[in-house]
């Protein structure tokens, strides 16, 4: 039970560690969970696209009916967020998720789901962690059953309707939609233009091509067959993984005008675009805010670790940001709480309001692709950036385990200096980690990885130079308080 830790995004850990027999131990424990809170509807179990995630899937789904509840399969790998959808769909006791997104192959993990279709929060992962147990099960008699369901075409449906009513709801020319009406040529906005999707070999290929394609465009596909070993990398959706799409998109003799790809479990998006090539994700999330805006009103929700672009934005519209923690569980939870517009972080997840509260990026490459169809994406950003300034932003990881992470946090809070970069650090934001303003305008934030056994240091400034400045700052403060075990 020891090597089961639930961290930003569930439990995930190498083959070694993640095994058959604790993989049912989260089973048990949410099963007594979900009866201890009363909760008797089925359950949904989903897995990505590595070769053993079915297996666990599996697992689980003989743990669950062996305590009495009927459980759904989706009838092959699917994205998380189709997951998500399902259990507020079909108004399920909670789901769980397989699947160790962006990470290697060597990799695996859960992730469980309450009913409400958001990310879990702690109190509940925290409960579900104290009852981990060998699996217990009830009398034959009383053991549930397992279905094979589809869940692609619900979460589809539900997507084409979503983003149908906000196309429809601007006055952008060439827009004769209705709301609610999911025809694929209304979605946007009747524009003829090329997308490449690359899927990573995840689970991905076959539901956001299809979608692209019932919008309307014409796709062209890299990386959409399965492989469980995603090639021998890590299916990240990070510029130096996306070489060939790059390639492809800024080439100006081909024909995509935009790129997009997912993670391995499709929660995730990057974009490409011609001028650009790999687009921040930060810039993203501005443009596609601005984009909402412009049909619809509402605040946003970012984490600590996200552009303050956003905040410019906002307040041009007369609108409220909303700072969290990283992790999308205080992301979907201010949504709930503030009846945001949009939510999203800086590693490319996010959704808007309508849409269950979990980060979908299947979803969010419809509304790319609808953003893109109103107005290239380019132009979107240098308006953008024309308006509201220049907004650099980068990150980089000190290498910490996870066991000296409070130790060097607590370190760094009695070393907080006076200056970075030559530059007065004006106040410190303690939500996550330590986050530095500065003087001017520019920002410094150490924080530790929910995932990984690093520190991440990230820092956003007006020019490439100065933020490269304020990282090597940044790992100069942190790297002798690793290294430092007296």
């Amino acid at each position: 039970m020891n090597a089961i830790t639930f961290g930003t995004d569930g439990w995930r850990a190498t083959l070694e560690t993640f095994t058959t027999p604790r993989v049912r131990m989260v089973g048990q424990g949410v099963a007594t969970y979900l009866a201890d809170e009363g909760r008797d509807a089925p359950v949904v179990v989903g897995y990505d696209a590595r070769e053993t995630s079915r297996g666990f899937a599996e697992e689980l789904a003989r743990v669950l009916c062996a305590n009495g509840f009927d459980v759904l399969l989706p009838e092959r790998d699917c994205p998380t967020p189709l997951v998500a959808h399902a259990i507020v769909e079909r108004g399920l006791a909670g789901g769980l998720a397989i699947t160790a997104s962006h990470n290697p192959p060597e990799y695996n993990g859960v992730k469980f789901i309450p009913h409400t279709g958001a990310p879990a929060l702690p109190e509940v992962t925290d409960a579900i962690a104290d009852r981990l147990a060998e699996p217990d099960p009830l009398p034959e008699s009383e053991h549930g059953t397992v279905q094979e369901v589809d869940l692609e075409t619900p979460h589809a449906d539900a997507v084409f309707d979503l983003v149908g009513s906000i196309t429809a709801g601007d006055d952008r020319e060439g827009s004769d939609s209705d709301a609610g009406d999911n025809d694929a040529d209304d979605v946007v906005t009747d524009a003829e233009f090329t997308v490449a999707y690359d899927a990573m070999h995840g689970s991905g290929r076959g539901v956001t091509d299809a979608a692209l394609e019932r919008a309307g465009l014409t796709v062209e596909r890299l990386r959409c067959e399965r492989d469980p070993d995603f090639g021998g990398g890590a299916p990240e959706p990070a510029a130096e993984h996306l070489t060939e799409l790059i390639a492809r998109v800024t080439d100006p003799d081909s024909a995509p005008t935009l790129g997009l790809a997912n993670d391995g479990d499709a929660d995730r998006l990057a974009i490409v675009t011609p001028a650009r090539g790999y687009l921040d994700e930060n810039l993203f999330f501005a443009a596609l805010y601005e984009y909402l805006l412009e049909s619809d009103a509402g605040s946003a929700v970012r984490s600590v670790s996200t552009t303050y672009l956003i905040d410019r934005v906002a307040e041009a519209h007369d609108e409220a940001v909303h700072e969290v923690p990283v992790g999308f569980k205080w992301v979907a939870q201010a949504m709930a709480d503030r009846d945001a517009l949009i939510g999203g972080e800086e590693s490319g997840g996010f959704t808007v309001r309508g849409h269950v509260r979990e980060k979908d990026g299947v979803l969010v490459a419809l509304l790319a692709a609808a953003m893109h169809a109103a107005e290239p994406i380019d132009d979107r950003v240098d308006r953008l950036l024309d308006s509201h300034g220049t907004v650099v932003q980068d990150k980089t990881s000190v290498d910490c385990p996870d066991e000296e992470k409070a130790r060097v946090l607590g370190a760094l809070e009695s070393e907080i200096p006076e200056t970075v970069a030559d530059t007065t650090v004006a106040d410190v934001n303690t939500a996550d980690g330590f986050k530095l303003l500065l003087d001017d305008g520019s920002w410094l934030l150490v924080r530790p990885s929910g995932t990984e056994p690093v520190l991440r240091v990230y820092a956003e400034a007006e020019t490439d130079d100065r933020v490269a400045t304020l990282l090597d700052a940044g790992e100069s403060l942190v790297e002798p308080l690793v290294e430092f075990h007296g």
